[in-house]
């Protein structure tokens, strides 16, 4: 077993005092000013240097420096701008570097409150690296300024050090007053002692002490100024200054300065970001954020997108701004995600995660202490009067992290959002919520969420969660909950079906119901896609006289079992509330095949959204919408909203998100698709092409025969999915471009309707192909606006899909026969050799893409065959 050796403060009558530190110890100095911690550590230093230690100087703050240049001392200059992960690891490393002969010296730690914006950060921090400094080092000095900080910072530093000292100056005289001194005791170890040179002498006399600390405020009595800690006195300074209602004092440089930090606070640091904030989130804005707002910290991308986007539109349009619903979302801030990591001692599994190498170990294990850590009861108090706000209405807990929603990375679908239907008694409501807020903190933890960081590089960045809190958008008809309308919307409309559609007037991906089944995939039923320019086009196979096209299942939220279910339309067009004529129109054809079967006689109908589309200003306003926020965010722009009629003219649009959508345009294709001759193609479709065009040579094909993967079992489906994974993640490595081709769809989580590859999976192709054999339905461009789609498009892939029955396309299946090899990770699996075809290019067979989106044409093909 190690025995701690002693060491020495530097001045024997303070070791005395403390009878002897040990090595591990911290030793935290409470002063007024920083004259009342430099001659501590100056001496706590020369002795270090003295006897042969090493003493590392962490220099972070703007003060003057503590110790200068000298032999022996190796000055280690940190940026907490940096943000508060690198900070942090940044010590960490230093101190595991180096050993039991090393001392810690930091500068003032009130400092980091300031650059963090939160002393909850502050006591965080500390709680991280004392219990470095006492398993690996000699020991440590820190300095925190009286009576700066709420007990967000004091009690985590008081709890976590082993020795906590007040000094005092009163004239040439200095006082230390030992308030914590872990395992050891003396009878005078308390007590006030006066500094006499090296010697410290306890104050026997009354009056001395009763002089020495009747000017100092005591903590529990005096809470009115010094425990708001920074970010309270800040927003209480904002508070002070927006009552004045002075429009004057608003444009005065020292107000601008503090609205400016107050963006700082709460929406970012820097980036494009922060410059549409400057543009539209005043102070009064800011304000009303954090009149609604638990914890401290940053609010997050989604929090973020959202607030910008009803700020933009109310700027911009008094005519738009009354038909949005207004907002009465709440925010708990990013702070409290580290908070609870730290506490729960969850902190070191999310440094694992930074390893590039093993970001995936502890998963399992990381999730399953994340749903079972608690939070103080500080916080509890704020999530019951949340919950006693919203009553028994349902709402939903959404991700929001410091990188979600960006202009480099949308994490869209990546991290959870909980709905809670918020039934039962109070103490019920309360565990599902704080288990909902679990839950979305242990996404920003998950497989999905690391692999996506790690495909962007985003590993070591400093990757905060936010939660956004909204009540759920709708009406109640009896136990369900649902808007009467639910979408995505695009500014720039990708995907141009018809040469009558504008791409820059922007597309919608439209449903009744839940927004569920909007960012989801539904490849067995029916998703209205609206050109905004011409919403009557519709995409419908005109050689299909028997497909269905208008949406068959609505999702609703059940209030008894608390989930979101599908359910028939034609069950829900019987409810009265329901701007029924607006939605659908009567279907005719299968009203005349009732009454030739002498069914039940009743009307039927068809969700086709004819009247919404063609009589109201629903499609005006939602393009002039999405073009305000585009040419705010100077880029096109990704919304999800629902839509409530009031009646049959007037409506209520509720945006949920909004975020930069990450597209490239159409662009240009240097090969005219049409002119390629079909002797030269093995893949040619006649669209729909999703992407940018391009007409690039291509290293190897993956082809999944369609024929033989609809003989696979379930299991050796997902198997299939798996193989393309790791046969992708080897062609990422050696930078190659690919080509995936199967049946039906990529990325579809049921493996009868295509090969149930994730997002990780297909990472690193450069073109995705379709070929619609799985299921005779199946529309592969309804996924525009998805989640899925939003990943297809960050990872600039084409897209395009096959109809083999169709005229402009085909497969020839006999060349993936004729040229496939077997690769290692195939070789594996001998069962799928028949199943999963890969070719690889050669100077004796080129192979080439060529893809024009304006066109709607692309094709694989062997230049010059």
């Amino acid at each position: 077993m190690y025995v701690r050796r002693n060491i020495s403060t530097g001045m024997s009558g303070l070791d005395k005092l403390f009878q002897g530190l040990v090595e591990g110890d911290n030793l935290v100095w409470q002063v007024d000013s920083l004259e009342g911690y430099e001659p501590f550590v100056k001496a706590f230093a020369a002795d270090a240097l003295d006897s042969g230690r090493r003493v590392v100087y962490f220099r972070f703050a703007t003060h003057a420096p503590l110790l200068s240049t000298q032999d022996g001392l190796d000055i280690r200059k940190l940026s907490p701008s940096d943000g508060f992960e690198p900070f942090v690891s940044d010590i960490h490393r230093t101190i595991i570097e180096g050993n039991r002969d090393c001392i810690y010296i930091f500068d003032c730690l009130s400092e980091l409150a300031a650059d963090w914006c939160s002393d909850r950060m502050l006591g965080n921090f500390f709680m991280l690296i004392c219990p470095y400094v006492l398993d690996y080092g000699a020991g440590a000095y820190f300095a925190l300024i009286r009576n700066r900080h709420s007990f967000h910072a004091t009690d985590p530093v008081r709890q976590t050090t082993q020795i906590l000292i007040d000094v005092h100056r009163r004239g040439d005289r200095t006082y230390v007053h030992p308030l914590k001194v872990e395992n050891r005791h003396s009878k005078t170890m308390h007590m006030l002692h006066r500094r006499n040179g090296d010697d410290f002498e306890p104050v026997t006399q009354s009056f001395e002490a009763a002089e020495v600390f009747s000017s100092v405020a005591w903590s529990h009595l005096d809470g009115s100024n010094w425990r708001l800690g920074f970010w309270s006195m800040t927003f209480a300074q904002a508070e002070d200054i927006a009552r004045e209602n002075s429009a004057e004092r608003l444009k005065s440089p020292e107000v601008m300065a503090l609205t400016q930090q107050l963006r700082r606070m709460l929406i970012a640091r820097k980036g494009p970001i922060m410059a549409l904030a400057e543009r539209y989130l005043s102070l009064s804005d800011l304000l009303s954020i954090r009149r609604r707002m638990i914890g401290t910290g940053l609010i997050g991308g989604k929090s973020v997108g959202l607030v910008l986007a009803q700020s933009i539109i109310s700027k911009h349009s008094s005519r738009l701004a009354p038909i949005l619903e207004p907002s009465d979302s709440f925010f708990i801030g990013a702070d409290v995600f580290y908070t609870y990591l730290v506490q729960n001692g969850l902190w070191w599994l999310k440094q694992r995660q930074k390893d590039d190498s093993a970001y995936l170990d502890g998963v399992t294990l990381a999730r399953h202490q994340i749903l079972n850590g608690k939070f103080p009861e500080y916080l509890m108090r704020q999530f019951r009067d949340l919950l006693e706000y919203f009553g028994q209405v349902p709402i939903i807990v959404r991700s929001s992290s410091l990188l979600e929603d960006d202009f480099d990375s949308s994490f869209a679908g990546k991290a959870e959002s909980i709905l809670c239907a918020n039934q039962g008694s109070l103490n019920q409501r309360m565990d599902d919520f704080v288990m909902a807020i679990r839950r979305v903190y242990a996404s920003n933890m998950s497989e999905s969420a690391l692999r996506y960081r790690a495909s962007r590089g985003l590993l070591d960045k400093d990757e905060q969660m936010s939660i956004l809190i909204q009540r759920v958008s709708g009406t109640i008809c009896g136990r369900r909950v649902f808007p009467h309308l639910a979408g995505v919307g695009l500014s720039f409309n990708p995907y141009v079906w018809d040469e009558r559609i504008d791409s820059n007037a922007g597309v919608m991906r439209l449903v009744m119901g839940m927004g569920t089944r909007a960012v989801t995939p539904h490849p067995e039923d029916h998703i209205r896609l609206v050109a905004l320019n011409a919403p009557e086009l519709q995409l419908i196979d005109p050689n299909d006289e028997n497909a269905v096209y208008a949406q068959q299942e609505v999702d609703v939220l059940d209030l008894d079992s608390g989930r979101i279910v599908s359910v028939p339309f034609s069950e829900l067009a019987e409810e009265p509330s329901l701007p029924l004529s607006l939605l659908a129109e009567r279907d005719l054809k299968m009203e005349e095949k009732a009454r030739e079967h002498a069914l039940h006689k009743r009307n039927y109908w068809s969700l086709g959204f004819k009247r919404l589309l063609s009589s109201t200003s629903f499609v005006p306003d939602m393009r002039e919408v999405l073009q305000v926020l585009a040419a705010a965010y100077g880029m096109p722009v990704d919304v999800e909203f629902t839509a409530t009629f009031t009646d049959d003219e007037h409506f209520q649009i509720n945006l949920l998100q909004c975020r930069p959508f990450l597209a490239e345009g159409a662009g240009t294709s240097e090969v005219k698709v049409e002119d390629i001759v079909l002797s030269e193609c093995i893949v040619r479709s006649a669209g729909p092409v999703i992407g940018y065009s391009r007409s690039l040579d291509m290293d190897r094909i993956i082809y999944v025969s369609p024929s033989s993967y609809a003989l696979l079992p379930v299991q050796d489906r997902y198997s299939v999915a798996r193989l393309i994974g790791e046969l992708i993640r080897n062609e990422r490595l050696l930078k190659r471009r690919v080509m995936l081709i199967g049946p039906g769809r990529w990325g579809t989580k049921d493996p009868s309707l295509g090969v149930p590859t994730s997002y990780s999976d297909l990472n690193g192709a450069t073109v995705l192909c379709e070929i619609a054999t799985m299921h005779e339905g199946l529309i592969p461009d309804l996924s525009v606006g998805s989640h899925f789609f939003n990943e297809l498009v960050e990872m600039r892939m084409l897209y395009f899909a096959v109809y083999p029955k169709r005229d402009g396309n085909l497969v020839d299946d006999s060349f993936f026969d004729r040229h496939s090899i077997v690769p290692e990770p195939l070789l594996k699996i001998p069962r799928l050799v028949d199943t999963v075809k890969v070719v690889d290019a050669s100077a004796e067979c080129r192979l080439r893409i060529s893809a024009d989106a304006h066109s709607q044409l692309a094709a694989l093909h062997r230049p010059g065959k």
